[in-house]
């Protein structure tokens, strides 16, 4: 097993569906141009009412990513 070493980024992501899509979107869209994400951890979760009801998800996630 190598060794590695991580670089993590905060990220929020969002959706009108649920938290777990807020997390997909985020990391759907970083996957563009991070590499190597290997770990997520959720560390914020909020959400935006419209009408009493929740109109979209907002989650902050750090996610880690291998460096060379």
């Amino acid at each position: 097993m190598s060794d590695h070493v991580y670089k993590h980024i905060e990220l929020t992501g969002s959706s009108t569906e649920s938290i777990e899509a807020a997390v997909r979107n985020a990391l759907a869209k970083a996957s563009r141009t991070v590499r190597d994400m290997r770990w997520f951890e959720v560390t914020d979760t909020r959400g935006h009412i419209e009408n009493g009801q929740v109109a979209h998800w907002q989650v902050t996630i750090k996610v880690g990513f291998t460096i060379s």
